[in-house]
């Protein structure tokens, strides 16, 4: 049977130490032909050979695209824990390009002189489902409880789990006997004989015995509960170019793609794994004889050689029951995550909230953008939610049971005009991918307070960051916009085309529908003062009020930002306070910190002159996804005034917040009239916020500070009552948001994030 895998190729090149030809330039010649694959058998007994896992390492540095895996890892020699650290660490370091091939060992004198304990064929099968319990285990880092797995040959009590790989790491296994393969059935993803074993095996071409191999496979797959189709089918060959055919794979181009043909078409071959040391019949193979095969392939069967996505039952059984799988637009089917996929723990939800949604679809450009909400209109009883960054201090970019659309794959940046300082963005990149890309042009955007945010969450809300008082909000610095309607339509918006949508989008753009790009206006932003201090908050009222009476008038070259917690039993109470000082002058920025300095002790101090791309470079790579439920309150301030900051000191002595941060905002935001755009409270001075882990407790201490505010920002709240959205949006705001939302969100398609239409 056609087990609808994408079909693949490899390489199984000789690790000889001291070759004629070096195994690493032949895998760098396999990538630049087109190979999938850069295998090396691992015998580590063998004095003439490379060691294998070194030698994986250094072709995975020395190339790009190619994966790398062992043809296959001797598990006797290679304790198994240690073994899957080692594989999701290169997985890692190498962008995801490591698949993992086990086998049980063969040469038993050798292995035994090298210090491996004898096992008989059985034991070996035994032993190797324990490595591979154990290997997967150490991978699951998001099981909380210490790996303990007491196998008869491999044992682990207690170990750490970790780190997890990239991507869902294919586990294959070198198999030739009846157990062997029933393991593969039962444990593996791929099973990987080689033709010149199986034919031994048959007497002809091993082909039959590869058959044989497969009906073995599957039916102890089935007896698993698992369908034969998620256990790739893979063979190393071996053959001969000649001008006339002597016999299977000895011959011209053609006649190896007659032999070829049948494996892959009527008896599942998805990888072949050519095994030579030659590049000429590499090049030969790659050139005559791939092609044809795909071709002949894309004419034989459904999903042809491109394949098609393969779930395991125990994975559909996950299925959220409302959400039409079905229907998932094939440019989207390959990449989108579903709750029975290894991926789903971090697709699920984000920085502040965890969620479970029943699909998540991951666009990655605009028409694909089209066919995602394409999609989820045809189901307008599920939760839409929509992610750029996936940092969501509201939670609002996941769901549960419903749809997310993850535009993390959107994360294009691009300078469109140097005289001008404009820079394309697309939603999904992150603010320091943004300061990355124009930080050497001696420009910057002033965003949030840190990097890993998304583009789309933040442009499309308001964005006050720590550049905010000298150049505004975020939203001040867009200039256009591409988006796509809840119609599907896609549009352009900016101050001459569509100015009504492109009034709204900034400051509400959630409501209004999908950016897939924005235009944006750096500014020259050069060495810059960056300053943290920590000091002393007993008086904390105190400290607030000077603090904030300071801020609130000082040059606008200054944005300071100010954090507490909760108490500490014991402890003193600190307040951290950061602030960018936009000059390169050392003098000046200690002359505009040394206010803040003497409000109170110094516990510490950093002082440093540096660049906005290095203050915002706080992020890590890899996007921190919660398992939590946010709540969060949010209050936009005129002035800090001594009634405000005894309210706030009294709030923070229950207890009750650990995260409070207040925004000094002002400054050039003030300068834009409040109808300008959606965002309209430019009167405020500060942006207030607390986070607390009962939402009735949080409102029960912060309710008394609400008298105190003008406003929201929407961005971190996570109360979404209509009461709220009217703090959010004035009253002129919200009718003439009410009016946009009815002409381009008429089903109120967007209405998971302060939805207008509630109000």
């Amino acid at each position: 049977m056609h087990y609808g895998h994408r079909l693949e190729t490899g390489v199984f090149v000789t690790p000889v130490a001291r070759p004629a030809q070096n195994p690493v330039t032949i895998a760098k010649l396999a990538e630049e032909l087109g190979y999938d694959l850069a295998t090396f058998q691992d015998h580590p007994y063998q004095p003439a050979f490379l060691d294998t896992w070194t030698l994986l390492s250094w072709v995975a540095a020395q190339t790009d695209r190619i994966r790398v895996m062992g043809n296959v890892l001797n598990v006797p020699l290679r304790q198994p824990a240690v073994l899957a650290r080692s594989v999701a660490s290169l997985d890692l370091l190498s962008g995801g390009r490591v698949d993992l091939g086990l086998g049980a060992g063969a040469f038993w004198d050798a292995m035994v002189a090298m210090g491996a304990e004898r096992l008989t064929p059985g034991q070996g099968v035994t032993a190797l489902g324990e490595a591979i319990e154990i290997i997967r285990g150490v991978w699951d880092e998001h099981e909380k409880s210490p790996l303990r797995v007491a196998g008869e040959f491999h044992h682990v009590d207690g170990a750490k789990r970790g780190p997890s790989p990239s991507r869902e790491i294919p586990i294959i296994v070198g198999a030739l006997k009846p157990r062997m393969l029933r393991l593969v059935g039962t444990q593996a993803d791929g099973w990987l004989p080689s033709l010149a074993y199986l034919a031994q095996m048959d007497g002809g071409t091993g082909v039959r015995a590869f058959v044989e191999g497969n009906a073995t496979i599957d039916a102890a797959a089935e007896a698993a509960g698992r369908d034969p189709r998620e256990v790739r089918r893979m063979l190393n060959i071996n053959g001969r170019f000649s001008p006339v055919r002597t016999g299977f794979l000895q011959g011209p181009a053609e006649t190896w793609v007659e032999d070829l043909l049948p494996l892959v078409v009527e008896h599942g071959l998805g990888t072949v794994i050519l095994g030579t040391d030659e590049p000429a019949v590499m090049t030969q193979f790659a050139q005559e004889v791939v092609p044809a095969l795909r071709e002949r392939v894309d004419a034989a069967v459904e999903g042809g050689s491109r394949g098609v996505r393969v779930r395991s039952r125990k994975a559909l059984e996950l299925r959220a029951p409302e959400v039409d799988y079905d229907g998932v637009p094939a440019s989207l089917a390959e990449t989108a995550v579903e709750p029975g996929d290894r991926d789903y723990h971090r697709a699920r939800g984000g920085y502040m909230r965890g969620g479970s949604p029943g699909i998540v679809l991951r666009p990655g450009s605009t028409s694909e953008v089209v066919e995602a909400l394409a999609f989820a209109r045809r189901q307008p009883h599920l939760p839409l939610g929509v992610r750029s960054g996936g940092h969501g201090i509201s939670g609002r970019s996941t769901n549960a049971g419903g749809i997310v659309l993850d535009l993390g794959k959107m994360r294009k940046v691009e300078v469109v005009d140097d005289a001008a300082r404009l820079v394309r963005v697309q939603p999904g990149a992150r603010w320091m991918d943004v300061a990355r890309e124009i930080g050497p042009r001696g420009w910057a955007i002033s965003s949030g307070d840190f990097g890993g945010v998304g583009v789309g969450g933040l442009a499309t809300a308001g964005g006050i960051g720590f550049l905010g008082r000298e150049h505004g909000l975020t939203i001040d610095h867009v200039r256009e916009v591409e988006m796509v309607l809840a119609d599907g339509s896609v549009v352009v918006a900016n101050d001459e085309q569509n100015t009504e949508l492109f009034w709204g989008v900034r400051g509400a753009g959630a409501n209004l529908g999908v950016v897939t790009s924005f235009v944006l206006e750096a500014r020259e932003v050069g060495e810059l003062g960056w300053g943290t201090l920590t000091q002393d908050a007993e008086d904390t009222a105190d400290f607030l009020a000077r603090w904030g009476a300071y801020v609130q008038d000082a040059p606008r070259d200054t944005t300071s930002f100010l954090l507490m917690g909760r108490p500490r039993a014991g402890q003193p109470k600190v307040v951290q306070t950061m602030t960018v000082v936009d000059s390169s002058d050392p003098d000046t920025i200690v002359e505009r910190l040394q206010p803040i300095a003497a409000i109170s002790p110094l516990y510490g101090q950093d002082v440093r002159l540096t660049t906005y791309t290095q203050v915002i470079a706080n992020a890590p790579e890899e996007g921190h996804v919660s398992d939590g439920e946010p709540h969060s309150r949010s209050g936009l301030l005129e002035r800090m005034t001594p009634a405000f900051a005894a309210a706030a000191a009294e709030m923070l002595a229950s207890g009750e917040v650990y995260f409070f941060q207040i925004r000094a905002t002002g400054g050039a935001a003030a300068d834009v009239a409040p109808d300008a755009t959606a965002y309209a409270h430019r009167s405020a001075s500060f942006a207030v916020s607390a986070m607390g882990v009962d939402g009735t407790r949080l409102e029960r201490v912060w309710a008394p500070l609400r008298k105190h505010f003008v406003g929201l920002y929407s961005s971190f709240e996570t109360d979404e009552s209509p009461a709220r959205v009217r703090e959010a949006f004035p009253p002129t705001t919200l009718a003439r948001l009410k009016a946009l939302k009815a002409e381009v969100d008429p089903d109120d398609v967007f209405n998971a994030n302060f939805d207008v239409t509630k109000a």
